[in-house]
């Protein structure tokens, strides 16, 4: 077995990180099977770390190429000095994700950096298949899931969950000279998006804006709700928790009249809470149509995974492990010819 890199602290080090600095995740994150979770922290302590470096230093531009070098020196298996280094090479190995996929969240942050415009949904879309859907991929191989279908569901939540980020910071992002909302939408509502960058007001326009981006994501939760079903059973409640409750912002968002522009909306730990409950009914009603085409914006990170060649499929009679059930009927049935051949030897003799 290869040597591990990261120890014991580097594993709390992302733990404290995630719980201080995503606390959506963190509270998801409580229902998912403990073989998973610290995978899970790595992935997302090395993904909050990137995005902190780059959003809390001077030259976001330098912040990504620096990024880049150590994501390079990690799947060269070589990390650098640092805890979530450490910890997420430990996830690549042992989950073997393709370098596209942690590479195209840095391009995403490298968007942000060189203040990339975004005039359609498409547009958007594509920069949440970057900063999200990356993850979402990452997190269905660190579950052990890599078929394209279940990939492809797993990128529609992701930049479900991004729409929803967006239409949540919609007047902090622009406070900090940010657009993700179309600017199309504002031409079409003959709104300058520039001016109104320069002097962000709340309208029935802007509400409209914040209404049509989480209703684009609500239509993607629906596509991902099927996907969660490919995920090992003990992880479903876990994804449907992160699900509900990134979803349940826009329900805020509604309850606020779409004005995201003069305060921020929050989902309430109790309400958290009940969500994350009512994830456990969501996992075992699990189904539906998942065989949906990626979306355009997200096939490249589909597209970025190998086809792996399929394992030799022994006989349906030895996959016992797939039905417990059927595994004990044919021990049961084994020990009753056992005793009934032991008790005809015994009436010969």
């Amino acid at each position: 077995m290869a040597r591990r890199f990261a120890s014991l602290e580097d594993m709390q080090a992302c733990r404290v990180a995630i719980r201080g600095g995503s606390k959506s995740f963190y509270a998801a994150s409580l229902l998912m099977p403990s073989e998973y979770r610290d995978r899970a922290y790595a992935l997302y302590g090395f993904c909050r770390f990137a995005d902190d470096e780059v959003d809390d230093g001077d030259d976001a531009l330098a912040a990504c190429n620096r990024l880049s070098a150590r994501l390079d020196q990690i799947y060269a298996g070589e990390p650098g000095d640092s805890p979530v280094d450490r910890a997420f090479a430990d996830v690549v190995r042992e989950c073997d994700i393709p370098q596209a996929l942690p590479a195209a969240l840095i391009e995403g942050f490298a968007w942000d950096a060189a203040e990339r415009r975004y005039e359609t949904l498409s547009d958007v879309r594509a920069y949440g298949a970057r900063v999200a859907s990356s993850v979402g991929a990452m997190m269905a191989l660190v579950m052990g899931v890599r078929s394209p279908e279940a990939l492809a569901r797993a990128c529609d939540l992701g930049v479900a969950m991004q729409l929803t980020n967006i239409a949540r910071d919609v007047g902090e992002d622009a406070r900090n000279g940010r657009l993700y909302l179309p600017r199309a939408w504002f031409a079409e509502a003959r709104i300058d998006p520039d001016a109104w960058l320069d002097k962000p007001d709340f309208n029935v326009q802007v509400a409209e804006f914040v209404r049509r981006i989480l209703a684009e994501a609500d239509r993607l939760y629906d596509r991902a709700r099927p996907g969660i079903a490919h995920l090992p059973k003990r992880c479903r409640p876990a994804i449907h928790a992160a699900s509900r409750i990134y979803r349940e912002i826009g329900v805020e968002a509604e309850k606020a009249r779409f004005d995201t522009v003069n305060r921020r909306v929050v989902t309430s730990t109790s309400r958290k809470l009940r969500l994350a409950l009512g994830a456990l009914v969501d996992a075992a009603l699990s189904g539906g149509n998942s065989e949906f085409d990626p979306l355009p914006e997200t096939q490249f990170l589909v597209d970025a995974m190998p086809v792996l060649a399929e394992p030799d499929t022994p006989p349906s009679w030895w996959r016992v492990d797939e039905d417990w059930d059927r595994a004990w009927a044919i021990f049961y049935d084994v020990n009753e010819r056992r005793r009934a051949s032991a008790q005809t030897s015994a009436k010969r003799v």
